[in-house]
Order: structure tokens, then C-alpha cells, then sequence
């Protein structure tokens, strides 16, 4: 279950997220991520895509790869945040086939294993943002992915 929580960064540097993820989670959103940033894609479809760049894509997946032993702390701006949820997002469009047709076995078999955990982090972000920026900055605000 991946909480996220918003607070202004004391150090002036701006807003960020902050998350506690399960090892499982790190995994999806790395997977999420990978996924859509191929060794194939270019930066001009990266920033169409995600919101960034291939060097922006691979800091911010060196960052979510593990080994985690346990749940492990992890800082986002909203800008990784978006890059994340487009990813998450984003993931099963790459099985949709000329025509239009969804090929759930090649989904299935590529990305099924982390379809739960698609959707539930895909949540817990859009919640997170939506309590965070309907708050007053100057509260601390937390949104759970069940």
C-alpha cells in the first residue's frame, strides 16, 4: 500500500511529494516506466509521452531500482509524480493493435503481473495531487493506495 504525502520543501527548492513504497511497488513503477521508455525512444516522444527526456526517465528509474528489502522512503517532485502516472497509465496503450483491438495475451504476459498495482499507484498519485493542491499549502496531506 503506497502512501503519498505533499509538503513544501523547507530548503526553498519547491513542492514535492514524499512516498513509502513496498519493494512490489517500486518494481511496478519501474516497470510502468521502463516500459514506456524504451531503448528505441527518442527524446521528442519521451517528452510527448512522459512529461521528459531520457536522462530525466533514467535518474528517476535508477532511483525506483532496487534490491529493497522492505518498504523504503523515496522523494518526487510533481513532475517525476507526472512522469510516473503517465507511465502507469500509459503502459496498456502499447498493446493496443492496428485497428484498434487490445491483444490481452501480449499484455498479459508482458505487464499483467503488475496490472493491480497499475492501477492502485495511478490512484493513490491522482489522489495524492488532488488533496494536495485542494489543501491549504500549509498542511500536510496524505492519500493510500488499498
Amino acid at each position: 500500500m503506497a502512501t503519498f504525502s505533499f509538503a513544501h520543501d523547507v530548503s526553498g527548492s519547491g513542492a514535492s511529494f514524499s512516498a513509502q513504497l513496498l519493494p512490489s511497488e517500486a518494481r511496478a513503477l519501474h516497470e510502468a516506466l521502463s516500459y514506456c521508455a524504451r531503448t528505441e525512444a527518442d527524446d521528442a516522444y519521451l517528452n510527448l509521452l512522459l512529461g521528459a527526456g531520457q536522462d530525466v526517465v533514467d535518474a528517476l528509474l535508477t532511483r525506483l531500482c532496487g534490491p529493497h528489502a522492505g518498504p523504503f522512503d523515496i522523494r518526487l517532485r510533481p513532475d517525476e509524480l507526472h512522469m510516473l502516472l503517465c507511465a502507469l497509465t500509459n503502459a496498456a496503450t502499447h498493446f493496443v493493435q492496428t485497428g484498434g483491438e487490445f491483444c490481452q495475451e501480449s499484455f498479459h504476459i508482458r505487464l499483467g503481473h503488475f496490472r493491480q498495482d497499475f492501477d492502485a499507484l495511478a490512484l493513490a498519485i491522482n489522489n495524492a495531487a488532488y488533496v494536495a493542491y485542494e489543501t491549504p499549502t500549509t498542511h500536510v496531506t496524505h492519500a493510500v493506495a488499498e
